[in-house]
């Protein structure tokens, strides 16, 4: 892949930033919509649960999570996606949006009962200490679910499972799903329990 393009597809998709941001953005909503609903479904939130959304983009996985949960925060490294995010969730009281990234999300030890990211974690430079970093803000007990376009991820699921288990996850279940819809690609899925 050429330089230029990879600055291209990193200021659309990875690091949004400016009007190819948004229109990225665009593009995220579309074609992530279902899956990030999927997403929310397979968390079974409820009213007394706080959710970390890792990477929301322009905001469809909070703005779903936000009718289910009592407390709903993204974190996302692209100041146009929480402004694209914002937009989307405007009204829902409990929503709160924050700069930061799945290795640093700036929340406090033990403060969220669910995570859940859509489609980012391919875009994770360090792994390892993303994992580290949303088990400390999991409650013990809490649930971490992840999807991510499986021809995207830079190890197979079966090797993020593993990464997942090492970080001190356990109950794991991994599966693909194949979302609805002509932009829709299969995704990689997992779900953990963060340990005591």
């Amino acid at each position: 892949m050429s330089t230029s393009l990879e600055q291209v597809l990193d200021r659309a998709f990875g690091h949004p930033r400016g009007l190819l941001g948004r229109l990225g953005g665009w593009v995220m909503a579309a074609g992530n919509a279902a899956t990030e609903r999927h997403v929310v479904d397979v968390a079974r939130l409820t009213q007394g649960e706080t959710v970390l959304v890792v990477g929301p983009g322009p905001g469809v996985g909070v703005l779903a999570a936000a009718g289910r949960a009592g407390r709903v925060i993204g974190v996302d490294p692209s100041a146009e996606m929480l402004e694209l995010c914002a937009e989307r969730c405007e009204g829902a009281e409990n929503v709160e949006l924050h700069l930061g990234s799945a290795a640093e999300t700036g929340l406090d030890d033990n403060s969220a009962d669910v995570v859940i990211s859509v489609n980012n974690v391919q875009l994770w430079p360090d792994r390892a200490a993303a994992l580290a970093e949303l088990r400390r803000v999991l409650r013990p007990g809490g649930k971490l679910v992840l999807s991510a376009h499986e021809k995207w991820l830079p190890v197979s699921r079966h090797e993020l499972a593993a990464e997942v288990t090492e970080a001190g996850f356990t109950d794991l279940q991994t599966w693909v799903w194949d979302p609805p819809g002509p932009m829709a690609a299969r995704a990689a899925q997992l779900r953990a329990i963060s340990s005591d």
